[in-house]
């Protein structure tokens, strides 16, 4: 929980900002130890969760599998370094060329993720997961943008698609805004509002309606609720439907009969997710997240907070020299995992149709698509001579 008076001074610092608060420097009180390149894990953090529907045969399970899958992300996905009743805190914001990756393991499936940070301004984010015994695999790109207007208002550009190998099937995937509530009570928390649709190439569409309390307390935070249904059914007939709270728990009904399928508890220890694994931080390149933010996020950890502020203005200052050099030179930074995607999207168009989705392309500097020849191959040190605060010094910097 953060003090009201600390709460009251941000509100007043974020009505006296313009535009987009995106890549603003928020209070580090209000700093979460993690960067945004990490947010992604939320969709991997559970192996066997990822990998469930590569092993359904039925191809309307499949879809039921990857909604619930989804739903079960949004906890860790927007409940940043916190959880409901804890309230929440702003990621760091990734610098250009940022790479995060990991492992996770529960005994039963094994998934990995990439994240880079392949654009600062506007601020997009990378993400490509796997899990190749399995055969699943998705990847996406999101811009986020924050503004203000009583509320912290979160929108993200872009989308994820996930394919399954064995059925050679892809699912278009939202990634959801929300804004920020609580400020006067000093227990921040995210709340969804509106309609989202997750489409398969199969044939099946999941259309999840979000929705929270109004300003006068009427209502349920965080309530969700998803009807799937075959995409050639005008009627929208109910196949199946999810309903509760996407942070505390759910619950999935046959739609014919409405007997419960399953419900979903993050609280179950089964459900519990699994311990992220990456290399220790001497072994990391300075590009990595964790290595490149470690003072910083040692710092927050301890409550140091003028350290912190001294840790990463190094960083950021860094980057605004970077990027002036590359203007200078009329150098243009190429990031290493991902590129934009040439020609038409032949598979968004085709499943974004169903629902009306638009791309947005021109808002994200194209389509973020991951070479993953590249990732197989990738190797430390990321650019060699350069570290995120400038040229390597002799002996010093990304050696591993």
């Amino acid at each position: 929980m953060i003090a009201i008076s600390k709460i009251r001074d941000f509100l007043q610092f974020l009505g006296s900002v313009k535009g987009d608060l995106a890549n603003i420097t928020a209070p580090p009180y209000f700093l979460a130890p993690m960067s945004v390149t990490e947010i992604g894990t939320c969709w991997v953090e559970r192996p066997s969760l990822f990998a469930a529907p590569a092993l359904e045969p039925d191809p309307e399970l499949r879809a039921v599998l990857v909604l619930k899958w989804i739903l079960a992300s949004l906890l860790s996905q927007l409940y940043i370094d916190g959880g409901p009743g804890h309230g929440i805190k702003k990621p760091l914001n990734a610098f250009l060329g940022e790479i995060f990756q990991a492992q996770w393991s529960d005994g039963r499936a094994t998934s990995n993720l990439v994240s880079e940070q392949v654009s600062h301004h506007p601020p997009i984010t990378a993400v490509y997961m796997w899990d190749d015994e399995n055969g699943i695999r998705g990847e996406g790109y999101a811009r986020v943008e924050m503004t203000f207007s009583g509320s912290v208002d979160i929108r993200q550009t872009g989308h994820a698609m996930l394919h399954i190998d064995k059925y050679d099937e892809d699912h278009l995937i939202f990634l959801p805004g929300c804004s920020t509530r609580g400020f006067m009570s000093g227990v921040l928390f995210p709340e969804i509002s509106g309609t989202y649709h997750v489409v398969s190439s199969s044939g099946f569409v999941s259309e999840v309606v979000f929705s929270g309390t109004s300003l006068l307390g009427r209502g349920k935070r965080n309530a969700v609720k998803a009807t799937t249904y075959r995409r050639d059914d005008r009627s929208k007939t109910p196949l199946y439907v999810t309903s509760g709270c996407w942070s505390d728990s759910f619950t999935i009904y046959k739609g014919t009969t409405m007997d419960v399928v399953e419900v979903w508890n993050p609280a179950q220890p089964e459900n519990t997710a699994a311990k992220t694994t990456t290399l220790p931080l001497e072994e990391q390149d300075c590009w990595e997240s964790r290595r490149a933010w470690k003072d910083v996020i040692a710092a927050l950890r301890r409550r140091a907070f003028g350290d912190a502020v001294t840790e990463k203005s190094k960083i950021e200052t860094a980057q605004r020299l970077m990027r002036l050099e590359e203007k200078e030179n009329k150098v243009i930074w190429k990031p290493l995992l991902f590129a934009p995607l040439q020609g038409a999207y032949e598979i968004f168009e085709r499943l974004g149709s169903a629902v009306g989705w638009d791309l947005h392309a021109d808002k994200t500097k194209g389509v973020w698509k991951v070479d993953r020849e590249k990732v197989k191959s990738l190797s430390r040190p990321f650019h060699p001579g350069m570290t995120p605060l400038g040229q390597e010094p002799p002996g010093e910097g990304c050696k591993t």
